[in-house]
């Protein structure tokens, strides 16, 4: 079986990839402040059908997926549903297990909540302190992107695009990139936080997910997987992270990227108000319409949705 690496751009045997019939994949799960939508959903339809498949071939596959319960939308959320952050996150975090078990989703082996690494994420964070790729600032730690050259390889971007200053790479006029991301937010008035050898706050975005898969995977792996969305900023600050922290490259052999649910041409998204969640879909339609239409459209092609 061939799989598209993002970063090479060539296809790769997995049997070549998988070590000895073993396998270890990590796919980016939720950010849990809401419900799931059918685009979503693609995603892990997607990689719970490679796992089916490589068990029936007698791969030993570990499939790794973290829950993001700690993060600015669950935190602006909750706050718009007069909670707290960490009531909110552990609601739709039970949303999500329940809407996986509607969908016939059953495929990973570990669940791996953010907030369950908070060691192993200052740990990280403190070597790329010690080995010059990280600075302080007035609202916390953040990722110095001139202090690795290759950022921008999994995206094909460069480092002076405008672009990066956006999705969900954090705003701060002291930064010395615009393109640097945050990894440790300093403590604000009614967020979560936790006291650390480098001070109270909490995790930023990309950090969790680098945290997470050194402490099952070590620092170098085999599959990385997600939606396509991901590439640039997250995918690629992970790439960033990880490399420089433990010096070894490359941080995963197979970078594999699913494609979008598009809706009248344009990608489904909460924020664009065009989707549906799987809740609302599986009213009106069994299961096996939604798997059915993942299983019969190319991974990586985008998928035109309409009633």
């Amino acid at each position: 079986m061939l799989i598209h690496d993002t970063l090479s751009g060539k296809k790769e045997d997995l049997e070549k990839v998988a070590d000895n019939k073993k396998l270890r994949l990590f796919v980016c799960g939720p950010t849990v402040y809401d419900y799931i939508h059918i685009g979503n959903a693609r995603t892990y339809i997607v990689f719970d059908n490679l796992v089916r498949y490589l068990r029936a071939l007698g791969v030993k596959v570990f499939y790794l997926q973290n829950i993001t319960d700690i993060d600015n939308k669950i935190i602006r959320r909750a706050a718009e549903e007069n909670t707290n952050a960490k009531s909110l996150a552990k609601k739709y975090e039970k949303y999500y297990h329940e809407d996986e078990k509607a969908l016939g989703i059953k495929s990973v082996t570990k669940y791996a909540r953010a907030t369950a690494h908070i060691k192993q994420i200052v740990r990280q964070i403190q070597t790329l302190i010690a080995k010059g790729h990280a600075y302080k600032i007035d609202d916390g730690y953040y990722f110095d992107i001139s202090t690795f050259p290759e950022y921008g390889k999994l995206a094909k971007r460069t480092v002076n695009q405008a672009e990066d200053s956006v999705s969900r790479i954090d705003e701060n006029v002291n930064k010395k990139n615009k393109g640097d991301f945050a990894l440790w937010k300093f403590k604000k008035e009614n967020e979560p936080s936790w006291k650390t050898p480098i001070g109270e706050g909490r995790p930023g975005w990309h950090i969790e997910d680098t945290a997470i898969t050194e402490r099952w995977f070590g620092p170098q792996y085999d599959i990385h997987g997600g939606a396509v969305d991901l590439k640039f900023p997250h995918h690629e600050a992970e790439i960033a992270q990880q490399e420089a922290a433990s010096g070894k490259k490359p941080m995963v052999k197979v970078w594999m990227h699913s494609g979008f649910l598009v809706v009248g041409g344009e990608k489904m998204a909460k924020s664009s108000g065009n989707f549906v969640t799987v809740r609302d879909f599986l009213k009106q339609y069994p299961v096996e319409v939604l798997r059915y239409l993942v299983a019969a459209h190319h991974y990586r092609s985008p998928l035109d949705y309409s009633e």
